[in-house]
C-alpha cells in the first residue's frame, strides 16, 4: 500500500465533505499497486492520460479522487463530487467514457495543475 499525501486544496475539498462521507471515502480509499495496474472504465480505479502525464481516478459513491503515484506516494490532487463531472459530461454531450472525456477537457487539467501546485500537507 502506497502513503497517501493530500495538498491544500484536496485536504480543503474532503474536510468540506461531512464527517461520515469523509470516513466512507478514506475508509474505502486504498491504493495497491495490483489496483492500479487493473485499472479500466469498469474498476474504482481509472486512468487519465495527457502528454505522456499520467493520472489516476478513483470512483466511490458520489465522490472522485484524482491523484498520481510519485515515489510510492499517492498524491492526491482534487476530491471531485462526481456530479460536477457527470454535469460536464452532460453539457458537453460527449458520447465516451468519464475518463476519455476529462483526458481531452483543457479545464479538468487545469484543475489538475492547481492541485500540483498546491502546497503538500
Amino acid at each position: 500500500m502506497f502513503q497517501i499525501i493530500f495538498n491544500e486544496i484536496s485536504a480543503a475539498e474532503i474536510s468540506s465533505l461531512s464527517t461520515i462521507d469523509q470516513l466512507e471515502l478514506l475508509n474505502e480509499f486504498k491504493v495497491e499497486q495490483e489496483d492500479l495496474e487493473k485499472a479500466s472504465n469498469e474498476s474504482p480505479f481509472g486512468i487519465i492520460e495527457r502528454d505522456g502525464t499520467k493520472l489516476y481516478r478513483y470512483r466511490s459513491k458520489d465522490y472522485r479522487i484524482y491523484f498520481e503515484v510519485m515515489n510510492d506516494r499517492v498524491i492526491v490532487h482534487r476530491v471531485l463530487n462526481k456530479n460536477t463531472l457527470k454535469d460536464f459530461l452532460f453539457r458537453s454531450k460527449l458520447p465516451v467514457s468519464e475518463d476519455k472525456a476529462l483526458s481531452e477537457s483543457k479545464h479538468f487539467w487545469s484543475m489538475i495543475e492547481e492541485g500540483e501546485k498546491a502546497r503538500r500537507l
